[in-house]
């Protein structure tokens, strides 16, 4: 049987030769010794030539350090921390106004008993809307008429033992009505319609009669219907204007303005032939006075005759009367192209919607600030409508 070959064991050093390790050993320390001397990169191509960074402890131009650049402060503004910024708006392109537009006043009259009689707060907002979409800017509202108030007052009650005329009006109706005309942009002027004269349907026909408050004679300025003209000379009555005017303004702070129109004045027809353009200049004064005090922010208006007719056959010298605004009456088409010409120096013109052909020629006169219109037809929703299609 053969004997089976011994395999060496360890890691085989000992079969290398002695001349092999002593020179393995002698090349090494010949190596460590000149390595400072040495340069292997001559050994490599020009083009791949290397840099280590644990042998060249010199930073080379591949390994140059990024400069830090000291940061530089900007400007900022000052920010209150309390202020809200709002983002930047992109600027709106402006659109033109048309001619109707550019007036600053374009009004509708709503006499006393057109506007509300029982209605709600609801009706009476929705109806204000309805007049925004009709090109209205200014609802003109009848506040008083034939001798009283269209809202409970407390000088109608203690001078003539009523709280207003007879009405079925809630007694919010006015404060909604100015209220949803300001939210919309719009204004309400306090209409004092009828002024100083009555009828025979006035509450207060007889007291006035039996008070020996109405001047002699029947005012017959419109046909259909007489006229009794309280004679504001008299104390009492006087008194009673400038009071009810006072208590308005004061009542309702926010009304935009009042609104007298032709029937504050004396027709010249009356018996007598008296003169009283001069007495009815100082109570008009004494009154928008006594207005003004109690609330500067309301404007005095008139809507009258022009100046020459309102004076000669009126009593009305209203140029003197120191009124804030003054709209001719144009309600006659015989006169009108002479209205037209005084409603150009003036404020305004008012006409009735059975003018509305009248009203481009009146839109695009420039000098025609403004322009009211009265529905004579009694029916004022159907007139805005009408009004806005003759545009």
């Amino acid at each position: 049987m053969q004997q089976k070959k011994k395999e060496p064991s360890g890691c085989g050093c000992l079969n290398i030769p002695i001349s092999v390790i002593i020179v393995f050993l002698a090349g090494g320390y010949w190596w460590f010794s000149q390595q400072k001397n040495l340069d292997f990169s001559k050994l490599l191509p020009k083009n791949e030539k290397i840099n280590i960074p644990i042998l060249n402890s010199t930073p080379t131009a591949a390994s140059k350090a990024v400069p830090i650049v000291s940061s530089i402060p900007i400007p900022t503004a000052s920010i209150n921390p309390f202020t809200t910024v709002s983002p930047t708006e992109n600027p709106k392109t402006s659109i033109a106004l048309t001619p109707w537009e550019k007036k600053a006043i374009r009004g509708i009259y709503l006499t006393r008993y057109q506007a509300t009689n029982n209605a709600d707060e609801q009706t009476i907002r929705q109806r204000v809307r309805y007049y925004k979409t009709q090109g209205i800017n200014t609802i003109i509202q009848g506040v008083w008429g034939n001798g009283c108030t269209m809202y409970n007052s407390k000088v109608m009650q203690q001078t003539l033992g009523y709280k207003s005329c007879p009405n079925q009006f809630q007694e919010q109706w006015l404060n909604w009505l100015i209220d949803e005309a300001h939210k919309q942009g719009m204004q309400v002027h306090a209409y004092f319609e009828k002024g100083i004269k009555l009828d025979k349907n006035s509450p207060i026909f007889d007291l006035a009669v039996a008070k020996k408050w109405i001047v002699p004679g029947i005012d017959k300025t419109y046909s259909g219907i007489d006229h009794y003209v309280l004679d504001v000379d008299i104390p009492e009555v006087g008194s009673l204007f400038k009071d009810i005017l006072v208590e308005f303004v004061k009542t309702y702070p926010n009304i935009d303005a009042v609104q007298w129109d032709d029937y504050l004045g004396y027709y010249a027809e009356l018996p007598g032939k008296v003169d009283r353009t001069a007495n009815l200049t100082k109570f008009v004064q004494q009154m928008t006075s006594s207005m003004k005090k109690a609330n500067p922010a309301v404007s005095f208006d008139i809507c009258h005759h022009n100046p020459y007719w309102a004076k000669k056959y009126f009593a009305a010298d209203w140029e003197k009367w120191g009124v804030d605004r003054a709209f001719i009456q144009a309600y006659n088409d015989d006169n009108f192209a002479e209205e037209l010409n005084y409603a150009q120096k003036y404020d305004g013109v008012a006409i009735t919607d059975y003018q509305l052909s009248r009203l481009k020629e009146l839109i695009n006169t420039p000098n025609i600030k403004s322009i009211l219109i009265f529905p004579f037809s009694g029916n004022p929703e159907q007139t805005a409508s009408s009004l806005k299609k003759a545009i």
